[in-house]
């Protein structure tokens, strides 16, 4: 299993072989680092986790933050992945494929590589009926004042209540979304940039966990 922690940055668009505009997403990954390996005697369960943007500055590490300077933390499952404890011994009597400071950089992808990318969408705060499902709203002749985009009905005779889960107005957005079996375009290795066909969760800035 390969994981990795970017940040989107912009849509764009490339040109394949054929000449075809291929619009993708730039992403800024990595590099990230081991911060702590989970194992089942210790703590319940497996898993890696891996720091991104590391603090430079000491005045702005937090107390919490001293033992992992870093801005984001993120845990990924250790399915398919050999762990080991944070003294490098192996799990379970295995050989282990991370150890605790390891370096995770975009080079475990390649070109053509199929991955899946969860992250945060906009936020598009308290929005009515119309907007959030989509709903028709009222009709638009002589007499429908100020009912145009107004809900209907929402209950009936019996219960005589609104029933749980009735599509209403509300908060809209800012979800975790994960989108699956995205290609991924160009590296450029150098600057840790993925450019990934097709469009991303978030705004420019949102935490991308990209998995393999």
């Amino acid at each position: 299993m390969k994981f990795i922690l970017g940040k989107k940055l912009e849509m764009s668009q490339l040109f394949d072989e054929r000449g075809n505009v291929v619009p993708v997403t730039v992403i800024e990954a990595g590099p990230c680092f081991v911060t702590q390996i989970k194992n089942k005697k210790k703590d319940g369960y497996e898993a890696t986790q891996i720091g991104f943007e590391r603090i430079e500055k000491k005045k702005k590490i937090k107390k919490p933050q001293t033992q992992k300077p870093f801005r984001y933390l993120r845990e990924f499952s250790a399915k398919g992945v050999l762990l080991a404890d944070e003294q490098g011994s192996a799990a379970d009597g295995q050989n282990s494929k991370y150890k605790v400071g390891d370096k995770i950089d975009i080079s475990i992808f390649q070109a053509g590589d199929m991955v899946k990318v969860s992250g945060i969408s906009k936020g598009k705060g308290f929005q009515g009926a119309v907007k959030r499902w989509g709903f028709a709203g009222r009709g638009a002749s002589h007499g429908v004042k100020h009912e145009a985009r107004t809900l209907g009905s929402v209950g009936s005779s019996f219960p005589e209540r609104v029933i749980k889960g009735k599509k209403m107005p509300g908060r809209m957005g800012f979800e975790r979304i994960t989108v699956k079996n995205l290609e991924i375009v160009k590296i450029d290795a150098k600057n840790n940039l993925i450019a990934m066909k097709g469009a991303i969760p978030g705004r420019r800035g949102t935490l991308l966990e990209i998995r393999g």
